[in-house]
């Protein structure tokens, strides 16, 4: 019954997730325990299925803080795709998830400014705009992850939001403000 709850997932069937949950309420419970590599809200979330991911975090809420063998949460894979509905409906249910880090160290915000996902990334820091000053690897910031992959309007965004100098001006492990990372491209 598991392997055809993901295959209604990646379908982002919603009339056959309910079937199945009719013929076995604990559906959803067994993968919150099981050994999953991922769930189906990870994968209904990275294929842009909104009314499935709705019907889910309507079913079992807790869901949406699971992370997969790389440790991204649902938010996490939304925020990269741009997918902004289906972050908004994650926040709703659990805006703290701004703060889980993947294996890297990097939380939604990192991932939505990497890929120049601006308004994605300025919901998300209006839910939670403390987790934009998050520092990564090597002492990156978000501000740094914006300049090394060429994002500025998210850099720009996140400038005129944060309002903050001195992490502005924060230097990575290696001594690198983003003026400089700026300066060597």
């Amino acid at each position: 019954m598991e392997s055809e709850l993901y295959e209604v997932a990646m379908k982002g069937d919603v009339p056959s997730l309910l079937e199945l949950l009719k013929k076995d309420k604990l559906l959803l419970d067994r993968i919150m325990i099981g050994n999953h590599i991922e769930t189906p809200l990870h994968i209904a979330a990275m294929l842009g299925h909104l009314e499935f991911v709705e019907e889910v975090l309507a079913q079992k809420p807790k869901l949406v803080r699971e992370q997969d063998s790389q440790s991204l949460t649902p938010l996490h894979l939304a925020a990269a795709k741009g997918y902004l509905n289906i972050v908004a409906s994650l926040l709703r249910v659990g805006p703290e998830i701004c703060f889980i880090r993947d294996k890297y160290g990097r939380n939604p915000l990192h991932v939505a400014a990497m890929k120049g996902h601006v308004d994605v990334l300025e919901l998300l820091v209006q839910a939670r705009p403390i987790a934009a000053h998050n520092v990564i690897e090597h002492g990156q910031t978000i501000l740094h992850l914006c300049v090394k992959h060429n994002k500025l309007e998210a850099l720009k965004l996140l400038m005129d939001i944060l309002e903050d100098d001195q992490f502005i001006n924060l230097r990575d492990e290696y001594g690198n403000t983003i003026l400089h990372l700026a300066a060597v491209d």
